[in-house]
């Protein structure tokens, strides 16, 4: 006899401040380290390092982003937990110091300074990226 396929994820999101989001979903979306994760109810069991990015969820037709950063997400075939270090709303987001920082960042990349830290520049660029991306701001 084959085996019945859940139809929702039980998702959590938790960081080491505060619980995000305990609750059933039809899918979720990931930033892992080498790429997005699509995750659908009986998905593969996976264990994946998160990185920074827009973590996504669809409940029905409604689907809700959010900034993520860094940490794990483990994933069941009916479950879907993500640890993250950082994660923020987009009301939470301010759009004008992820716009800065962004900036910032583009200044610091074109300088010829030989004492920048190059992967300290692009991950608070892709942070300002990601930041702007989860709040829907159009990114030049």
């Amino acid at each position: 006899m084959a085996e019945t396929l859940p139809d929702k994820l039980q998702l959590e999101i938790v960081t080491p401040t505060r619980q995000m989001f305990v609750g059933e979903v039809d899918e979720v979306t990931v930033p892992g380290l080498d790429g997005y994760l699509g995750i659908l109810p009986g998905h593969a069991p996976l264990l994946s390092e998160l990185k920074v990015g827009v973590l996504s969820f669809r409940i029905g037709s409604e689907r809700t982003k959010l900034f993520c950063g860094w940490g794990f997400v483990e994933v069941l075939p009916d479950q879907v937990s993500v640890l993250a270090e950082t994660a923020e709303t987009p009301n939470e987001i301010d759009i004008d110091q992820a716009s800065q920082a962004k900036l910032e960042a583009e200044a610091q990349l074109r300088s010829k300074a030989t004492d920048t830290d190059y992967q300290q520049v692009m991950d608070s660029w892709e942070a300002a990226i990601a930041r702007l991306n989860a709040a829907d701001v159009p990114v030049k």
